[in-house]
């Protein structure tokens, strides 16, 4: 919890735009903004994630994952403050660039930390309690400022960000991270605050081993396109990437309420569409997070995708009736509905699957240049579904965006089913197999268990190669 805790103040700027934007249009506005700034606004949220790439790769393997997790919170505290204080526009944007670095480097270095801490039975649950945390953010941005002084959201996010900072140092450091860096007496009683019994050795034994085995791999940028269990990592990452953003849940956040406003729709104000919006995608989001390592990964990712999918299809067919001139006052709560249903299906999976499997799908020695490569896909395709979004609602109308976004969700349907592993109950090592397309060789023995302590891994790796082959 404390390593995911900062999650809520990213998800708090992630949708900052939605509800505070009317409020800097407004004339008692404290900071005067243009039109130009709501674009800039939102898109250099998405430029200093991409701006942050670079930092991340530096820091997750240079100073650790739990690190990074604490340098990302110090960025997001001073983030806040420039909100809190400003007076002037330039402030924001320099806050909302931090915000992007700050969360390029939590949503890498978070998952990464959690996958490799966590035991493989809940990895998926634990793995997608930063996307609850996230949407708990959203949804107190939501229900907070639209009636609240400016500045009032600003002290909130401040203070979830320093109690993680208060608390998170004292949290154990990655097994994996520590014997990659030779420390391995340190990894094994981290290992050990980390579980409920004292008996680790087996789970060490394997932690050693894959660590040695995958730190044998060359692990340069273009080895993520010369190996073929890394290949696939990367199309898989890059596709489900793609397919969360055009799905359309940056253009969702950052402009829902200009959507219900456009779709003339009476039955719920903005602002109580937004909480109730936060609040479906929360509950689908959580109970997805304890079913997923219960039922996998492959079928709530096709479902949600589908489902989403069909959603966006039936808003889209609104927009292009209500284009069209015909009278739609008699079916103007569809837009309502369908982005209430939009809410609850994307997240069951589509919206919390993929940040489970980023943390999965990489070998150790290329990790952090695929996650961080993982990390610029999601802020790329970010910013060109906003900017698509925006441009083709201008030119045109609203409904072409939306089948565009609907017919992304149905393909992502189809590659999920037929392209993508189940790693469901799966270590991070039998993972790597997988996508190599070999056989997993047989797990170390109690006796070779004991050698690893003495040196001996070497020696414990062929003869499972040799158990492997026979």
């Amino acid at each position: 919890m404390n390593s995911t805790i900062g999650a809520i103040s990213d998800g708090m700027q992630y949708g900052w735009t939605a509800p505070v934007l009317p409020i800097l249009d407004q004339e008692d506005s404290p900071v005067q903004i243009t039109h130009t700034d709501h674009t800039w606004l939102e898109s250099i949220y998405m430029c200093g994630g991409i701006t942050g790439l670079p930092v991340t790769i530096f820091a997750v393997d240079k100073i650790g994952r739990k690190n990074s997790i604490i340098m990302s919170a110090v960025i997001s505290l001073i983030s806040w403050t420039l909100i809190g204080v400003a007076d002037r526009v330039e402030y924001i944007y320099v806050a909302r660039f931090l915000t992007g670095l700050s969360g390029d480097v939590a949503f890498v270095a978070a998952p990464m930390y959690i996958a490799e801490i966590a035991d493989q039975k809940i990895r998926g649950f634990l793995a997608g309690i930063i996307y609850i945390m996230m949407l708990i953010g959203i949804l107190v941005i939501y229900a907070v400022a639209p009636f609240v002084d400016f500045y009032i959201p600003s002290i909130i996010g401040g203070i979830i960000v320093v109690i993680q900072l208060v608390t998170f140092p004292f949290m154990p450091d990655s097994p994996y991270y520590l014997i990659s860096k030779g420390k391995e007496e340190k990894a094994k009683r981290h290992l050990r605050r980390l579980r409920t019994c004292d008996d680790i050795e087996n789970e060490f034994a394997h932690i050693v081993a894959a660590v040695k085995r995958q730190k044998t791999e060359r692990g340069r940028p273009q080895d993520l396109l010369i190996s073929k269990s890394n290949r696939k990592a990367v199309v898989i990452m890059l596709v489900l990437n793609a397919a969360q953003h055009f799905s359309s849940i940056s253009v969702m956040l950052m402009n829902l309420h200009e959507i219900l406003t456009a779709a003339d729709s009476s039955y719920l104000s903005s602002n109580v569409a937004g909480i109730l919006f936060a609040s479906l995608m929360l509950i689908a989001a959580t109970i997805a997070d304890f079913i997923v390592d219960k039922f996998g990964r492959k079928i709530l990712l096709t479902t949600s995708s589908l489902l989403t999918g069909l959603s966006l299809l039936v808003l889209a067919i609104f927009f292009t009736l209500k284009n069209s001139g015909a009278d739609v006052d008699g079916i103007s709560w569809i837009p309502v509905a369908s982005v209430m249903v939009y809410a609850a299906v994307f997240k069951f999976g589509l919206g919390i699957i993929p940040i489970v499997m980023t943390a999965e799908l990489f070998p150790a020695k290329v990790k952090a240049m695929g996650m961080t490569i993982a990390d610029f896909f999601y802020v790329v395709f970010a910013l060109i579904s906003v900017e698509l979004y925006q441009r083709l609602a201008s030119a045109y109308y609203y409904d072409l965006p939306f089948y565009i976004f609907a017919s992304s969700c149905l393909l992502t349907a189809l590659f999920a089913q037929f392209y993508i592993p189940e790693t469901k109950g799966k270590t991070l090592e039998e993972i790597q197999f997988m996508l190599k397309g070999e056989p997993f060789p047989h797990r170390l023995s109690s006796t070779n268990v004991e050698n690893v302590g003495n040196g001996s891994v070497h020696e414990n790796e062929t003869r499972t190669e040799e158990v492997a082959s026979a």
